[in-house]
């Protein structure tokens, strides 16, 4: 008899998480790095900005001759990309955005609150009001040289990769992109494009699960295998993936049936179960296990629904953790639904929902965890804890994040 565990959700992924092993690293070019994850910090290698600069296009200028009213003659002009000319007393200099301010000079009066001629300039009213440092950006105030401007773990997105370029990090240092197997049982399995019979069912969870992990640039599907339901079948190719992968994810094989040997399998191999059975619908026959060598090998029911939500709730946030991501499991944006019902659960309830075009929630009617129809429609789903009731707030995940 398989026991039922009483973690939580986030309490059986933490358990998981803490006998996980992180890659190893690799030195890459910045240029290959999109999506990938650092490894190390990167750091700057100057202030920034690097000089005073202005805030927008205008005049440099003294305190002191804020108050003239004569034509202040232009000095010059201090463009991005180049020099400035030598300062005078008595001049102001033309400064267009991201130029340098000399230090000589106090503030950046705009350019809209001067009267221009081809030499000089009349300052107008609205200047009387202008303060020290105004419209400057001083050096510096965004990171100082040695400072550390992007994290270990840290996903190099857009904004990330536009930082480091601007400190020169022209090679980073990346967790190693992690190689997953995904493994699906079940003897009823046919490839999609099989003619079947009533008692034969066409592999969505194999797609399913692969689509989940693809996209991501930390990790790659290195092979998606369908194995029959035989025990020494299926502990001989989880071993062999065991050796190929960092971690392994199998679908159906995990619950109490006479067909289901993924345990024993998983016991064959050496791996230590840490979750098996949890309070969940759907999916509670999930399975947690880990390797000697610290890699993961999860378990998921056989049916589609408690399969795709078990791997956008586990199998992500674990795969995370082992890439070495900071953020790996971040807490989820909660939202209210609309016309939830009555209906409770002494569970966790994974329930599909729909977002509508007025940014409404609303839960897709659905027949089981076997019920593909109704996943198709939703967005993601939402977390329910047990014996709750209401519109919420309530966790939702999004099938795709």
């Amino acid at each position: 008899m398989i026991e039922k565990s009483e973690k939580t959700p986030d309490q059986a992924i933490a358990e998981l998480a803490g006998r996980i092993a992180p890659v190893a690293s690799e030195t890459i070019s910045l240029a290959n790095a999109s999506g990938r994850i650092l490894s190390q910090p990167i750091h700057a290698d100057r202030d920034s900005p690097a000089a005073d600069v202005s805030a927008m296009d205008g005049y440099a200028i003294r305190l002191t001759d804020l108050g003239r009213n004569e034509p202040l003659p232009v000095l010059g002009e201090s463009v991005p990309g180049h020099p400035t000319p030598d300062v005078q007393p008595g001049h102001v200099m033309r400064v267009f955005t991201g130029g340098i301010v000399p230090q000589d000079y106090d503030l950046v009066v705009k350019r809209e609150e001067t009267q221009e001629s081809p030499d000089s300039i009349r300052l107008l009213p609205a200047t009387a009001n202008c303060r020290k440092g105004e419209n400057i950006r001083r050096q510096g105030e965004n990171a100082s040289q040695g400072s550390a401007i992007l994290q270990a773990g840290t996903t190099l997105h857009a904004g990330a990769i536009a930082a480091a370029t601007n400190f020169g990090a022209s090679q980073v240092d990346v967790a190693r992109v992690l190689q997953i197997t995904i493994l699906v049982t079940g003897d009823e399995l046919h490839d999609v494009d099989a003619e079947v019979q009533p008692w034969q069912l066409r592999d969505s969870n194999g797609p399913t699960l692969n689509a989940l992990l693809s996209g991501k640039n930390w990790l790659h599907v290195r092979c998606v295998d369908r194995v029959v339901d035989n025990q020494q079948g299926l502990a001989e190719r989880l071993a062999a993936a065991i050796e190929d992968s960092d971690a392994v994810i199998l679908t159906g094989g995990v619950s109490m049936g006479d067909y289901d040997f993924v345990p024993d399998a998983i016991g064959q191999n050496d791996g230590e179960v840490i979750f098996h059975r949890l309070p969940i619908r759907p999916g509670k026959p999930i399975l947690g296990a880990v390797t000697a060598a610290g890699k993961p090998i999860i378990g998921l029911p056989g049916n589609p629904v408690s399969a795709a939500v078990g791997c956008r709730r586990f199998v992500l946030p674990l795969l995370s953790r082992q890439a070495g991501k900071r953020d790996w499991l971040p807490p989820a944006p909660r939202v209210m639904l609309d016309d939830p019902g009555t209906r409770t659960l002494p569970l966790h309830w994974f329930r599909l929902v729909q977002i509508n075009e007025q940014g409404s929630v609303n839960l897709v009617p659905s027949k089981g965890s076997g019920d593909l129809v109704s996943m198709a429609a939703s967005d993601g789903f939402t977390e329910q804890p047990p014996n709750s009731t209401g519109s919420g707030p309530w966790p939702f995940w999004r099938w795709q994040d």
